[in-house]
Order: structure tokens, then C-alpha cells, then sequence
């Protein structure tokens, strides 16, 4: 259930009354490889085999769609425990990887921002340049993000991501109560439908962390626009991996932080 009412009291010049909420949902989602856990994140119920195939790509525990042959629910009536099972060949591959022996945790602590940026520019290689987007149609496909947020709408709670072509068709988006998780929902979508190459701007309602645009590059997107500013971090790794990273600016300006050339601004 991505969202639930409760009664609340509202106390509004020292006057109580009653009133009810829809709030959005947040439950435990456990991810299971080859049958042993993997991560346990906590997201808003719903596409939970879009959620895990785009995490999984996300992870670099997989590259391809064929590596995967089976995303299934470990009960049937609970969606909450997610198992990817995987190729031999990939399986072999990852080894190390599932061990966690070579794993650089999204949440972890005591990694200095060098240290990250260093190490995840070795795993990851840097997006292609290629015919660039009209910047003026990425801003306003920002701008409407608003449009495709019926949860935020419901809960004022729900983070947004969305997905363009070069035309500015929508591929796919997701809500969810974590920017990480709706991302992950976005991309995975297209990731198993074959339909990820397409992807050329990626579309944020919130701040830009590194975690972001780690996830953006396994996708292959060139352009990353945001509601919310980056980190220094963020930048500095889309940078070194060719990625446009912008925001939101005053009066609807845009602010281009890296890579400018995948936009171009007609007169």
C-alpha cells in the first residue's frame, strides 16, 4: 500500500480539531541474490521487480538484461522479499562482488570523497558525448515534473524521478518516499524492457548526491536536472564521468554545473 489515511489534530490558534491525512507508505524491502541477502532498503510499496532489476544495475551486479533469468517474490503474497537469481557466467563474474569483499556501500562511512570519486571512476566509464539535447525543452520537462507526482500530491511526501528520449517522449517514472529508490524504479523499468538505450534526461525532484549520479552512469544517461542543488561530491563525479548536472535556478533558470555540451540553448 503506497499510502494510508490516520486521524490527526490539527491545533491552529490554540484550538484543537480533527482532521484525517493520507501519508505515503514506507515498508522494508529485503533483496536477495542467489538466494542470500544482499541490502534491505526502505521504500514505498510498489514495481518491486523494477525496483530490484534498476538497483541491481545500479550495483554493477548486473550489466545486461540477460544476465538476469528470474526476479520473483520469495511468497508469493508478500512483496517484500525480492530474489534475483543470475546467469552462471554473471554469477561467476561478481563473486568478489556478492562477497562484499570489493563493495563500495552507498551508505557507508569513514570513505573520504576522494577515495569515492577514485574508485567508482575505475568501475564506472564515462557517458559518450552524442547529438546534444535542446536545453530549453529539458527545463520545461523539469518544470513539469510536478505533473507526473499524484503521490506527492496525496502525501507531500514523495521524492520523483523521470525519464526522457532525445525527443522528450517519456520512457518511464516512478515515486517513492526515497530519491534513490524512485530512481532505481525509473530506471529499472526500461532496464528490463530493453528500452534503457533510449534514455537520454534524467528528470529529479530532489537534491543530487553522489549515490545519484553513480546510478545515472551505470544507465548510460548523459543529463541529470534537478529540482534541488548537488553536492560538491556529485559534481565532481559527474564531471569526471561526462554527465550533465544541473538545477533549478531563480525564475526558472537553469544552473549547468558540468559537462555543458549535452545541452544547447537555440535562439
Amino acid at each position: 500500500m503506497n499510502s494510508r489515511h490516520r486521524d490527526i489534530t490539527i491545533v491552529e490558534n490554540g484550538q484543537e480539531r480533527s482532521a484525517s491525512m493520507v501519508f505515503i507508505g514506507e515498508e522494508p524491502l529485503s533483496i536477495r541474490v542467489q538466494g542470500s541477502p544482499y541490502a534491505v532498503v526502505m521504500r514505498t510499496p510498489g514495481e518491486e521487480k523494477a525496483h530490484v532489476a534498476g538497483f541491481c544495475l545500479g550495483e554493477g551486479i548486473v550489466d545486461n538484461p540477460g544476465d538476469i533469468t528470474n526476479i520473483a517474490f520469495c511468497d508469493g503474497e508478500d512483496t517484500n522479499v525480492v530474489t534475483v537469481t543470475l546467469t552462471a557466467t554473471r554469477r561467476t563474474q561478481i563473486a568478489d562482488h556478492l562477497d562484499r569483499r570489493t563493495y563500495i556501500s552507498q551508505t557507508s562511512c569513514g570513505i573520504c570523497g576522494k577515495s569515492i570519486v577514485d574508485d567508482l571512476v575505475q568501475a564506472l566509464s564515462p557517458v559518450a558525448d552524442g547529438e546534444p539535447l535542446n536545453g530549453k525543452g529539458a527545463l520545461d520537462r523539469l518544470l513539469s515534473l510536478g505533473d507526473y507526482q499524484p503521490l506527492r500530491d496525496k502525501t507531500r511526501a514523495a521524492h520523483a524521478a523521470a525519464i526522457y528520449d532525445h525527443a522528450f517522449n517519456q520512457l518511464s517514472v516512478a515515486e517513492d518516499v526515497g530519491r534513490h529508490n524512485a530512481l532505481d524504479k525509473a530506471i529499472g523499468c526500461l532496464f528490463v524492457d530493453g528500452r534503457l538505450p533510449r534514455a537520454r534526461l534524467l528528470t529529479l525532484s530532489s537534491r543530487i548526491s553522489y549515490e545519484l549520479v553513480q546510478k545515472t552512469a551505470r544507465a548510460r544517461i548523459p543529463v541529470i536536472l534537478a529540482i534541488s542543488r548537488p553536492t560538491a561530491l556529485a559534481v565532481e563525479l559527474a564531471t569526471a564521468l561526462n554527465i550533465t548536472l544541473a538545477s533549478l535556478g531563480k525564475g526558472d533558470s537553469l544552473m549547468v554545473y558540468c559537462n555543458p555540451q549535452h545541452l544547447v540553448w537555440p535562439r
